[in-house]
């Protein structure tokens, strides 16, 4: 089932107030549609400052998501180390990183096509 965009952007909307619940840091969203073969229409991409920050941010945004919109990610990966996690909500993907591995992976960088929006936060 493909979501519209209005459902994608709801989606993102509540992910973002999830991540900023625990003040998770350097948001940014990648709009991935205009490229050929992506897994999924969106990625949103951010850090915390330790695998327990991490794991907080992740905690929040299935939360959030399933209180708000009653909806569970399909998969989630990365959980047990904290250093990446992986939330799939099918069309839009959370990676949440622990800075130095984002930093490591440039996951912007791989995806260098991709329109990025940054969130500013007021923390």
């Amino acid at each position: 089932m493909a979501i519209t965009n209005s459902s994608a952007d709801q989606l993102i909307a509540v992910i973002i107030e999830g991540i900023e619940e625990v003040k998770g840091q350097d948001i940014s969203i990648l709009d991935l549609r205009e490229i050929e073969n992506t897994v999924c229409d969106y990625f949103v991409i951010c850090n915390g400052t330790s695998n327990t920050q991490v794991n907080a941010i992740v905690n929040s945004i299935q939360k959030t998501v399933s209180k708000q919109l009653k909806d569970k990610p399909w998969h989630t990966e990365g959980s047990d180390n904290g250093e990446w996690v992986l939330i799939d909500y099918v069309n839009v993907v959370v990676h949440v990183f622990q800075r130095h591995i984002r930093e490591y992976y440039d996951i912007e960088g791989l995806w260098g096509d991709a329109k990025v929006t940054m969130v500013s936060t007021s923390y």
